[in-house]
């Protein structure tokens, strides 16, 4: 009879504890959402200061974490081999890294930064007859995924004689912004690369809140010169690392940015700090 009661005592416990753990889940959705109400209010105010919002405005926001990259350090033969096919190529310090240079191809690695640049196409792909946005993304498809598997295509700019695609890594769910591959496609084939890739080395446990999108797109609103009518064609969240952001001991830290696109910009999106709702650019 005791042990039926206990039972009895022990179930009721945790269907309370159930109750109340699934309130507290709520509320702390609640919490980092945002609501109906809110969501027309920016949308208003965005349209009385001539901006329209041409995508659907990111409802949640949860707290992040900080991520500790390694810096800009590359392996030099690792790259001679990825862009020529062979170490054996001529190379020429610099103060700030190298230039290497093989057949018509040059690399040059400075600041951290890597540029490559060969008229006659990288590789062997026989160019392309028809230039189109299909035909661009294969060939940079393939060289991407061979090399940097974890990066995916982020953006596409198409002019009449180039295709511009840029791929960043993806960590976690989340695109790391500073971490990029921007290749240029001709019917020649990959004529350009720009890239920049530091080490991820840790992602911090502890979380932090960040901004509300309505409140970062408000602050879009008063820090921007808006001209004529602008149109806002997608937001969302990454990593990005400021230059010069250090830590003491030399790493870099990247924070979480919320990216806003404008139709009709080829400039780079705009970024505002989750934490501290700047805009940088």
């Amino acid at each position: 009879m005791e042990w039926e009661r206990a039972r009895t005592y022990i179930l009721l416990f945790f269907v309370l504890l159930n109750i109340l753990l699934g309130g507290l889940l709520l509320m702390e959705r609640r919490r980092y959402t945002v609501s109906s109400t809110r969501e027309q209010a920016i949308v208003d105010i965005m349209h009385k200061n001539n901006i329209t919002m041409d995508t659907r405005l990111m409802r949640r926001f949860p707290p992040m974490r900080v991520i500790t990259l390694g810096g800009f350090y590359y392996d030099v033969d690792e790259l001679a081999e990825i862009f020529f096919g062979t170490t054996n190529v001529g190379r020429v310090p610099t103060n700030h890294g190298y230039t290497l240079a093989y057949g018509s191809g040059e690399l040059v690695i400075s600041h951290g930064f890597i540029s490559y640049d060969n008229p006659y196409g990288h590789g062997d792909n026989g160019g392309i007859a028809n230039l189109d946005r299909r035909q661009a993304q294969r060939i940079a498809d393939v060289f991407v995924r061979a090399h940097w598997s974890d990066f995916d295509l982020d953006d596409i700019l198409i002019a009449p004689d180039w295709i511009r695609l840029t791929y960043r890594q993806v960590y976690r769910g989340y695109m790391i912004h500073s971490n990029f591959i921007e290749i240029i496609v001709t019917e020649t084939g990959i004529v350009q690369i720009e890239m920049q890739f530091a080490d991820i080395l840790e992602m911090d446990r502890e979380r932090r809140p960040i901004a509300a999108p309505d409140e970062v797109l408000l602050t879009f609103v008063q820090r921007v010169r808006v001209v004529s009518p602008m149109t806002v064609t997608h937001i969302d969240l990454v990593y990005f690392q400021e230059t010069g952001s250090t830590d003491p001991i030399g790493r870099y830290v990247a924070e979480p940015f919320y990216r806003i696109f404008i139709d009709g910009n080829d400039r780079d999106p705009f970024l505002i700090n989750a934490f501290s709702n700047e805009i940088i650019n």
